[in-house]
C-alpha cells in the first residue's frame, strides 16, 4: 500500500500534481489542512480515496477538524495541529496521540516536514507544497509504504531534487 501524504498546498495545486505525477500508483491521498476552497479540484485529481482535515485557513470548510484512519494495522490521527499548539513542540500531539490510542500522528501547519519515531508513536509533517519554510524551500512530502508485512516506512519527498531521502521506521 502506498499513501502520499501532503499539507498546505494554500489553493495552489501545481506541486500537487507534480507530486502525484512523480510518485505515480497511490492507494490513498491524506491532506492534512490549508487546502482554501480546492477540497473537490484535489479530488479530482486523483481516482484513489482522499483523506483531508480543516487547517487554520480554511475557515469556511465543512472538512472535519481531525480524522482517525485505519491503516493496515495502524491507526493513524490527522490534524492540522495549529489546535495542539505545533510551532512551540510536540507535546499536545503525544497527548493526543496516548488519549486517542493512535500509533501515528500526522499534523501540517509549520511548513516544516519532520519524520519522529519514538515509544511506538511516529510523528510526521509532510511540510508544504505550495510554501516551504525549511532550508532550501523546496516544496516537500511524505511517501508512506506499507511492505508485505504490513510495515510501514516513510519518506520524505522534496520536488526538485534527483533522489528523495529515504527514513525507514519499524513497527512498534
Amino acid at each position: 500500500m502506498k499513501i502520499l501524504i501532503v499539507s498546505d498546498t494554500h489553493g495552489r495545486e501545481e506541486n500537487l500534481k507534480k507530486a502525484l505525477e512523480k510518485t505515480g500508483r497511490i492507494d490513498r491521498l491524506i491532506h492534512l489542512g490549508d487546502v482554501e476552497g480546492s477540497e473537490e479540484h484535489i479530488r479530482s485529481l486523483t481516482d484513489v480515496p482522499v483523506s483531508m482535515v480543516a487547517g487554520n485557513n480554511d475557515w469556511y470548510s465543512e472538512l472535519p477538524r481531525e480524522e482517525i484512519l485505519s491503516i493496515g494495522r495502524y491507526r493513524a490521527l490527522l490534524t492540522h495541529g495549529h489546535h495542539y499548539y505545533v510551532g512551540a513542540g510536540h507535546e499536545g500531539l503525544i497527548e493526543q496521540a496516548a488519549l486517542k490510542k493512535t500509533d501515528i500522528v500526522m499534523y501540517g501547519h509549520t511548513h516544516y516536514p519532520c519524520l519522529v519515531h519514538m515509544e511506538g508513536l511516529t510523528i510526521l509533517n509532510p511540510g508544504s507544497l505550495s510554501l516551504p519554510r525549511q532550508d532550501g524551500h523546496r516544496p516537500s512530502y511524505i511517501l508512506m509504504e506499507l511492505d508485505r508485512e504490513g510495515e510501514a516506512h516513510y519518506h520524505i519527498c522534496y520536488l526538485g531534487m534527483k533522489q528523495e531521502r529515504r527514513f525507514w521506521f519499524g513497527s512498534r
